[in-house]
């Protein structure tokens, strides 16, 4: 069924970037995509950048609902919109907040972007199957959704920026070995020790996600036809998504459009 909407921003607040979309119009079936994306380092926002960026809604109030893994991050966004958009609203998300039900003891101990990730897969999922969720950020989580819809857990691994990193600062003589240039599959077989890293760093992150796509898979609640939904987010996972098979879907604003889905929902 078609609602109206009407105009909000949904804002990603990590701990690399804040990630915002602005959404507006009907969504009658699946996911809502974002008319535009702003992404913005962590540090305090840029006044000219957001504001720039959203010239062509003119000074029409507007509906912020902010989904954080980064308190102090949200936080310097949330002064910043006091400051220059103080006849705008805003929503934190917590846990509590979302058409999600959760199946864990504190559901409000587990990352707000893991949880807007399940409200929006639940979109895209058939009725009667689960989902597996991967968030491929600073952070890899790997999430499972229960065919009647439920947020049961899964898995967070070092992102493999921060393993490049710890790799680095562990060790005496290893480079540092940006993600960045990771975009393409590097070989297998690494031939010098940069070849070498960037071979471990790379397929031990898809191996590790493709082992727990499995594991989460056959502990599925009551079990389902076949394999589960995969869907991906995340900077890094586009390329992750194209070694995982034909379930494999990549959704690159996931996270913003569960954070849109819930406000649509939750609001009267």
């Amino acid at each position: 069924m078609s609602v109206p909407r009407s105009p909000l921003v949904a804002v990603d607040v990590g701990n690399a970037r804040i990630k915002l979309g602005l959404f507006h119009g009907d969504c009658a079936v699946g996911i809502p995509e974002p008319v535009r994306t702003l992404s913005l380092v962590d540090d305090a926002p840029e006044a000219d950048q957001i504001t720039t960026w959203l010239a062509d809604e003119g000074r029409q109030p507007l509906a912020w609902w902010i989904a954080s893994v980064n308190r102090p991050a949200a936080t310097r966004l949330i002064d910043w919109l006091g400051e220059h958009r103080r006849q705008d609203r805003i929503t934190l998300l917590a846990s509590g907040d979302l058409p999600l039900a959760v199946r864990l003891e504190r559901p409000d101990m587990v990352g707000i972007d893991r949880l807007v990730d399940a409200v929006a897969a639940n979109r895209l999922r058939a009725a009667e199957r689960a989902a597996v969720i991967v968030d491929v950020g600073t952070a890899i989580t790997v999430d499972l959704v229960s065919a009647e819809g439920a947020f049961c857990g899964g898995a967070i691994l070092p992102g493999i920026q921060m393993s490049a990193r710890a790799l680095h600062e562990f060790t005496d003589l290893l480079p540092l070995i940006d993600a960045a240039e990771l975009s393409v599959p590097p070989a297998a077989v690494g031939t010098a020790t940069v070849p070498a890293l960037k071979s471990g760093l790379f397929w031990g992150a898809v191996g590790a996600v493709r082992q727990l796509i499995d594991e989460l898979g056959k502990a599925a609640p009551g079990g389902c036809d076949g394999r589960p939904y995969v869907f991906l987010t995340g900077g890094a996972a586009e390329g992750v998504a194209e070694l995982l098979g034909p379930e494999a879907r990549y959704v690159p604003n996931l996270t913003l459009a569960g954070i849109a889905l819930t406000a649509w929902e939750t609001t009267p």
